[in-house]
């Protein structure tokens, strides 16, 4: 049972004495409350209505087919809560399974260097140590100096292994200063942060098509200008000697993609020259 706001409005409609119309409220569960006749149906003219004769009844029968309805009023509650966490939903039954929440949102973020950044509006220095990397759980009030560019890193050792990558980063981005950003645990949290703030974007993905589309359709679509594909000097080098199996196995999908950004288009005719793909594993100076 898929459990809405608006399936306990109609709940608790029924167990405060009102009628509402059978059309309102099915399925198998529904059945069997009525051949129990802990609801009753009615007929008025062409109108079918549902009513209970005995609420008790009926709150016990819900309890008992389903724990999320033992408490009605507790329920349209933390439905109509915008941010439920499951800490409250166990404080208040015991179960922290009642609903399927994001217990974990937020992104994670690494750098080589120190760069002061704001959370919550103190001070926080964005400065792991190598091995590690940090965890933004309020990203909706986390900030950054503006001057930071911010690198997207699609693959999670890529981002785990900076370090080992930052001649490549100072020799394409330059020397400035970087906040590496993972959309790891997938989700929505990070394109949102980047849209909330001015900095510039660059997307590190994998140098294949279904990689470029991942960008185009993902992050350029909503940052615009501000976004912009890593794309490293010696890369035809790279896609020469790449894989063709890959290739192949993503032509038929993405054979048709394009791009009015001239350098990304560049990199998809060399890709399609060459007829092969290139991981951004193979930039990890091991």
């Amino acid at each position: 049972m898929k459990i809405t706001a608006s399936l306990i409005d109609k709940l608790i409609r029924l167990r405060n004495g009102e009628s509402i119309p059978a059309s309102q409220l099915r399925g198998e569960w529904v059945s069997e409350l009525e051949s129990d006749g802990v609801i009753v149906s009615t007929s008025h003219g062409s109108r079918r209505v549902l009513f209970v004769p005995q609420p008790e009844a009926f709150l016990q029968a819900l309890s008992a087919f389903d724990e999320r309805l033992s408490d009605l009023d507790l329920m349209r509650d933390t439905l109509q809560t915008c941010e439920t966490f499951r800490s409250v939903q166990a404080s208040a039954t015991g179960n922290s399974k009642l609903m399927a929440v994001r217990s974990c949102p937020g992104f994670p973020i690494n750098t080589y260097e120190p760069i002061a950044c704001l959370l919550n509006g103190r001070e926080m220095i964005a400065n792991p140590q190598e091995g590690s990397f940090m965890f933004i759980s309020d990203w909706q009030s986390f900030s950054i100096p503006q001057d930071v560019v911010v690198v997207g890193i699609e693959n999670v050792e890529n981002f785990r292994m900076i370090r080992q990558q930052r001649a490549l980063f100072e020799r394409t981005i330059g020397p400035g200063r970087l906040l590496f950003v993972s959309r790891y645990p997938q989700s929505s949290d990070l394109r949102s942060w980047l849209q909330a703030i001015p900095n510039d974007y660059i997307h590190f993905g994998d140098f294949d098509l279904a990689g470029i589309h991942i960008f185009l359709t993902e992050f350029h679509a909503y940052l615009g200008e501000r976004s912009s594909f890593f794309i490293p000097s010696d890369i035809e080098q790279k896609l020469a000697n790449g894989s063709l199996e890959r290739y192949n196995a993503q032509y038929l999908k993405f054979k048709y993609l394009t791009t009015d950004i001239p350098l990304l288009q560049h990199l998809i005719d060399t890709i399609n020259t060459y007829h092969r793909c290139y991981d951004q594993e193979g930039y990890i100076n091991v």
